[in-house]
């Protein structure tokens, strides 16, 4: 319980970080759909270079964040090390990894950028790329004290930097876009340049009470690690960016699909608040799972917090749905046509914080291969639904992909866990709280055409009657 009571307070500190920064990020969402109008296409080309991004990232981190993880709580292999220097070495292992793999990338993008951008569709625009490969860049660099931040149970300073690099963005953004009437999408990108390379600055010092030490054979170690979760992380991004990036490639009007992207990529920031959850959970849970792998309640523990996920990402879907009147007042009026897709990509993230929770059977048991099939089933099924139908379907083809997607790879994960390395998860309860979202959801839809007061005032006694019941058969019974 112990141990409980610390997931739900570093998740506590993680996710108000997440919360409000995404909060703040919010604030950008108007600011853009005001100044780029849908016709500009400028959201779309924004939406489509951010994916190509969240890849590229994930393939220059290399799955270190959890190998960090899993080789830093070893015991130290030789007694004569000092006191805390194993998890030091570590880091700086896997960082030297992660900084060979970035220079190497920079040197291919600056030295190829005119094939690179032709293919891309972006030749008269090459200094989008050029920036967007320093950020991610310098991402790549901060990934992994990023997670040593965790590691240490900092939650405090990892938030910092967080919400710094937030505050940042938005007055630069405010500055721009309001002040000087800078409405080109180069802006969006040259801020996030400004912004990366602060927070890059601000690591420096971090960086120097670390005691280096570059370990070849435990690096062989941790790629032998790694590598299948690399692949598991390919394919975990690609079913979260994959319909983005392939969007421009199979929509039939090249110059319509910017502006259809763009719709998509708006409304999809509203249903984001069911990725924060599950990222501001994944912070805090990912550092406790390893740790507490050899005791002898572990099971026990992930069954419950598996339960206790999905009743908070349950309880974001309604309150998503039950105020979309007044979230929909983010978006400029031109994107508020592809709200349809918010309940669709909601219910497609809170599959993929499951299949989050149900991995770590093979992350313990040092079979993360089976993660990498899992995702590529997965990512088969997204990859296939959406070349086939976004031709015809345009963007609701991208979210229902997303759920065939992540709906595949929980389900497999599932089925092979329980035969592999069983929890017994309480899915009688879990049910009850899924079925009966189910039915509140259904009941908002069916007053769809009853006056907004009368509707906001029926969801927010759904909602409550849902907070009755976790607290009746959860908080009370604890």
């Amino acid at each position: 319980m112990a141990n409980l009571k610390g997931l739900f307070k570093d998740t506590a500190i993680y996710g108000l970080s997440s919360i409000i920064g995404r909060f703040l990020n919010y604030l950008l969402v108007p600011l853009y759909t005001h100044y780029m109008p849908t016709q500009s296409g400028d959201y779309g080309i924004s939406t489509n270079i951010y994916a190509y991004t969240a890849l590229i990232l994930v393939l220059l981190t290399f799955g270190m964040e959890t190998t960090l993880f899993r080789f830093a709580n070893e015991p130290i292999p030789d007694p004569s090390q000092r006191e805390g220097s194993w998890p030091d070495t570590v880091f700086s292992t896997g960082f030297a990894l992660i900084a060979s793999l970035t220079a190497l990338f920079l040197a291919c993008i600056f030295g190829f950028i005119t094939p690179i951008a032709d293919a891309l569709g972006y030749s008269e625009h090459h200094e989008y790329l050029l920036m967007m490969a320093a950020v991610v860049a310098m991402d790549a660099l901060q990934a992994l004290p990023f997670s040593y931040l965790r590691f240490q149970k900092r939650p405090i300073r990892f938030a910092s930097l967080k919400l710094l690099f937030i505050a940042f963005n938005i007055c630069l953004n405010l500055l721009y876009f309001v002040v000087l009437h800078k409405t080109s999408v180069f802006y969006v990108f040259a801020i996030n340049l400004a912004c990366t390379g602060l927070i890059s600055l601000l690591f420096i010092p971090e960086l120097f009470k670390i005691h280096w030490h570059f370990d070849g054979s435990l690096l062989k170690r941790m790629l032998s690690y790694s590598w299948p979760i690399l692949i598991l992380g390919i394919a975990g991004i690609l079913n979260q960016v994959a319909d983005k990036i392939m969007f421009p490639l199979v929509y039939p009007d090249k110059m319509e699909a910017n502006v259809q992207l763009g719709i998509y990529g708006g409304c999809v920031k509203i249903a984001m608040i069911m990725a924060m959850i599950t990222q501001a959970f994944r912070y805090a849970y990912e550092p406790i799972v390893f740790a507490k792998a050899k005791d002898k309640d572990s099971t026990e523990y992930y069954a419950v917090a598996m339960k206790y996920f999905l009743i908070f990402t349950l309880l974001a879907f309604l309150c998503v749905m039950g105020y979309i009147d007044i979230l929909q007042l983010i978006l400029g009026k031109g994107y508020r046509e592809g709200l349809v897709v918010v309940p669709i990509v909601m219910v497609a993230e809170i599959m993929m914080g499951v299949y989050f929770n149900l991995s770590f059977w093979y992350k313990l048991i040092d079979k993360t291969i089976y993660g990498a099939w899992f995702s590529l089933a997965g990512c088969t099924v997204l990859f296939a639904v959406n070349y086939f139908f976004i031709p015809k379907y345009s963007y609701m083809a991208c979210a229902w992909g997303g759920v065939a997607g992540y709906g595949t790879a929980m389900v497999l994960s599932y089925i092979v866990g329980q035969i592999k390395n069983p929890i017994p998860y309480p899915m009688k309860s879990i049910m009850v709280y899924v079925v009966m979202t189910a039915a509140f959801y259904a009941a908002m839809q069916f007053t769809s055409d009853w006056h907004i007061v009368l509707r906001l005032a029926l969801n927010t006694l759904l909602i409550v009657l849902f907070l009755a019941h976790v607290y009746w058969h959860e908080i009370r019974k604890r």
